[in-house]
């Protein structure tokens, strides 16, 4: 029924049980032995897949920075590289590395139809050159999770509610209480302060990347620096390097921003500091805002990528494929199993319909971003020369700039200074040099 239904690859020659074609994989969906991806391409292979002639074989499961550095050296033909697979998932980046013309173009292979079944938004960020060389197979967006075994012990002592985490001040407000009532513990981990400073600016209706020039300078990225400046200085929020995951697992932290798929690796129970063990109730809100009249979240994720065979047989067994996993229930049980989104419309209605049949963590975080699909607008991050290398190294910059500022607070506060004074110093301080950092390298 599949391959009667391919109108728009009549004439190809397509594999089959007596020509059979094995296509090899990397991908970053879980790990080698436990990968929600690697349970539904199992049951491809013993399905649709063996009517067809078609084996996918997984030869990598790995992280995204890895699959790019793999794939920039097996395309550069460096001693040792592995040989390009015949499918990878990597964010759009990659197409320049691989080269736009070794890639197969999707929209070659799915009907009008098939396409028209996507979300446009997520289809729309795999095009290049008017091409579809990037197939969304799973999105995410970004949520806050907290561990409210913690926070119900700190709003009894405090009054601070959940109420207050809709919004970043609130949640600021809520960071530096929550180091005071811990005796100097984090509240807060941001993963991704490139995105903070992304959907903050743009919240004022400015732009955080111009021209691939992250814009610091401008007045809107001070708008949003500062009040983040001032609850990692004072000591809301964790400037280290790590996970948030093995944070929450020793209450390093109780708090992240992160990708919907972190569900993944949240801890059920925590180790506290007299070694006692004890289990989390965790919870999921919407990404907070910075103005609740124009909430913005961005929506991140890569997709399936195809090299372009001589051989048509693999690259209409690479569409079979594709086609399999992006139909609505099997793509919806990929994607809720990993805590990522649907990418057809249709999926998406199959995923809130079924909310109620979820575990309570899957239960709040869908809940979350049903919110957020009815209310927000989500925006995919702009693709630019250099973009990888500009993310992490404004990352590392963020962290080093607060976390000294933080360090030269305690001291001079422990010295006799005033608080308020001395904050408001070095706030304006970490402005000024995130600023000449960023000069530094030209951006």
């Amino acid at each position: 029924m599949l391959v009667s239904g391919l109108g728009g690859c009549s004439g190809r020659e397509r594999p089959s049980p007596d020509a059979p074609v094995t296509l090899t994989m990397w991908h970053v969906y879980g790990s080698q032995t436990e990968s929600p991806l690697n349970n539904l391409i199992d049951e491809f292979n013993r399905t649709v897949g063996r009517e067809n002639g078609v084996t996918i074989h997984v030869v990598s499961v790995t992280s995204s920075s890895a699959i790019d550095k793999a794939l920039k050296a097996s395309a550069d033909g460096e001693p040792g590289a592995e040989k390009l697979p015949d499918l990878f998932t990597a964010y759009p980046r990659v197409a320049e590395i691989v080269g736009h013309e070794n890639l197969l173009a999707w929209d070659e292979y799915f009907t009008e139809t098939e396409l028209d079944a996507f979300e446009d938004s997520f289809l729309g960020e795999g095009y290049f050159d008017g091409r579809i060389l990037m197939l969304p197979i799973a999105k995410s967006t970004e949520a806050f999770y907290i561990n409210k075994t913690i926070f119900d012990r700190f709003s009894r002592d405090t009054g601070i509610t959940t109420d207050l985490l809709t919004s970043f001040d609130g949640i600021f407000s809520a960071a530096n209480a929550y180091y005071d009532w811990s005796d100097g513990q984090n509240f807060l981990q941001i993963n991704d302060y490139y995105h903070y400073a992304f959907v903050g600016t743009k919240t004022l209706g400015s732009e955080f990347i111009v021209n691939g020039r992250l814009m610091t300078d401008a007045p809107a990225f001070e708008a949003v620096w500062n009040p983040l400046a001032e609850a990692a200085i004072y000591g809301g929020i964790c400037l280290d390097d790590g996970y948030a995951a093995s944070r929450w697992k020793t209450v390093e932290i109780i708090a992240n921003t992160g990708s919907t798929a972190d569900i993944l690796y949240q801890p059920d129970f925590m180790v506290n500091a007299d070694n006692s063990t004890e289990e989390i109730t965790a919870i999921t809100l919407p990404f907070p805002v910075f103005d609740a009249d124009n909430p913005i979240a961005v929506h991140r994720g890569g997709g399936l990528f195809a090299l372009r065979n001589e051989d048509e047989r693999k690259n209409y067994a690479a569409y079979i494929f594709a086609e399999w996993l992006t139909e609505s229930e099997n793509n919806l049980a990929f994607a809720s199993q990993a805590g990522y989104l649907p990418v057809t419309t249709e999926g998406f209605e199959l995923l809130f319909d079924k909310i109620d049949t979820m575990g309570e963590s899957s239960r709040s975080l869908y809940q979350a971003v049903d919110t957020m699909m009815s209310d927000y607008t989500l925006y995919a991050l702009p693709l630019y020369a250099g973009a990888s290398e500009k993310q992490l190294a404004f990352e590392k910059n963020v962290k080093t700039v607060l976390k000294s500022a933080h360090n030269h607070f305690l001291k001079r506060v422990s010295a006799g200074e005033d608080a308020d004074a001395v904050l408001r110093e070095l706030t304006a301080q970490s402005l000024d040099e995130i600023r000449r950092l960023s000069a530094e390298r030209g951006e």
